[in-house]
């Protein structure tokens, strides 16, 4: 079953978030520490994806020309807005607003190599692990957010699998026209990007900044054309050399 591995980790994050929310009696002191251990776990992971790049001039262009596609989207404020339409839905939480919840889950659970690489092997591979491993990290990670930042974090399980279930179904049809070696070099530039990105999640997170990682997200469409296009074009210098 090509979507197991990603509704097992949806099916996580709505469990974390309801353990969560009933266990939000847990003492303020607690939960802050607690929180700032994860902002820190998140950060030196986000640091030890952006070193993966093998090219990393892919990474900076990634990152400035998706930063200007998602400002000019404005993607971070439509994120938000669904999160506040959620939370008109439902009501506010005295613990958080629901759109806080919402939005920092969607972004810890989305941006990364697991999701991908993870949807990727449930695609190729028929193979869960990865997406497995992803799901108890994720169940934990939830419990920790929705204490600290409501019930809203449980509605984030909603685009983790709308995104992870769309590549795990494109990637039963990649092999027949994606070369190996591209996909390969588009992993390991994706995870640097995103590696970046957690980076100021977790900083966002400890509230050091309050950098609108959500407009980054084009990033990674960027990072997989840069991809492409060098790909390309050492195929063809190699070509013309080959002629000569």
């Amino acid at each position: 079953m090509v979507l197991l591995g990603t509704i097992v980790n949806g099916i996580c994050i709505i469990l974390g978030s309801v353990l969560g929310k009933l266990l939000n009696r847990i003492p303020e002191g607690i939960k802050h520490t607690v929180m700032q251990g994860i902002s820190l776990a998140v950060i030196i992971l986000g640091i030890q994806m952006g070193l993966k790049s093998e090219q990393f001039l892919i990474v900076i262009f990634s990152l400035v020309f998706g930063a200007i596609i998602g400002e000019y989207l404005a993607l971070d404020d439509r994120l938000n807005n669904l999160g506040n339409w959620i939370e008109e839905k439902v009501g506010k939480n005295s613990e958080g607003t629901v759109a806080k919840g919402f939005v920092t889950g969607t972004l810890i659970f989305v941006i990364g190599a697991m999701a991908i690489i993870g949807a990727l092997d449930s695609g190729l591979r028929q193979d869960h692990g990865v997406l497995y491993t992803k799901s108890i990290i994720d169940g934990f990670t939830s419990l920790i957010l929705a204490t600290t930042l409501g019930i809203g974090v449980i509605f984030s399980a909603i685009p983790v699998m709308l995104y992870q279930g769309s590549i795990a179904l494109f990637a039963t049809q990649i092999e027949k026209w994606v070369p190996q070696v591209l996909m390969d070099s588009f992993i390991v530039e994706m995870t640097a990007t995103g590696g970046i990105m957690i980076l100021a999640i977790g900083l966002n997170l400890l509230g050091l900044t309050k950098i609108k990682v959500a407009n980054f997200l084009p990033s990674i469409l960027v990072t997989a054309l840069l991809v492409v296009i060098i790909y390309f074009w050492a195929d063809m210098i190699h070509f013309v050399q080959a002629i000569r």
